[in-house]
C-alpha cells in the first residue's frame, strides 16, 4: 500500500510562519548558493508591507518550500522562490509556483514575471513560463526574465 503524501499550502500571516519561511530561504540562497546575506532579506519581508505576500508549502507537515509574491504596478513578482534539496523531487517548487500565481490572480493581476536563475529556465518552462530577457547577473548568479499570462 502506498503512503499517502500530504503538501498544504499557507499564506503566511504570523511572524512564527515568516521565521520558518526566512529559514528555508537561508538554507537555499545564503547557505547553499551563497548569497549575501544582507542581499537575501529586505523591506518586503515585512508582513506588514502591503506590496508583498509570502507563501509557505509543508511537505509531510514540515516546511519545506517558500516563496514570496510582489505586487507590482502592471504585474505580480513570484520571487524567493525556494525547496529544502532534500524535497526537490516532490513537486514543491511547481505547487508553490501555482500557489503564487494564484494568490496574483486573487489580488487581480493578469500576467506574472519572475526573474529566474537560469539553471531553472527549464523548470519554469514547464510551468508555461517564457523568456523575455537576455542573461543578467543578480546577487552573483546568472539570471534571465521569465513572464506568463495567468488566466
Amino acid at each position: 500500500m502506498k503512503a499517502e503524501v500530504e503538501i498544504l499550502v499557507t499564506q503566511i500571516c504570523e511572524a512564527e510562519e515568516l521565521q520558518k519561511a526566512f529559514e528555508i530561504r537561508r538554507e537555499v540562497f545564503v547557505e547553499e548558493q551563497g548569497v549575501p546575506l544582507e542581499a537575501e532579506f529586505d523591506r518586503f519581508d515585512d508582513l506588514a508591507n502591503p506590496k508583498a505576500a509570502h507563501v509557505l508549502v509543508y511537505y509531510q507537515g514540515e516546511p519545506g518550500a517558500a516563496g514570496r509574491l510582489r505586487l507590482l504596478e502592471d504585474w505580480a513578482k513570484p520571487e524567493r522562490i525556494c525547496v529544502r534539496a532534500p524535497l526537490r523531487q516532490y513537486g514543491l517548487g511547481s505547487v508553490l509556483v501555482r500557489s503564487l500565481e494564484n494568490l496574483a490572480m486573487e489580488y487581480g493581476f493578469k500576467q506574472t514575471r519572475i526573474h529566474a536563475q537560469v539553471q531553472a529556465r527549464s523548470f519554469y518552462e514547464k510551468l508555461g513560463y517564457k523568456q523575455v530577457s537576455e542573461e543578467f547577473m543578480e546577487d552573483g548568479i546568472p539570471h534571465i526574465v521569465m513572464e506568463r499570462k495567468l488566466k
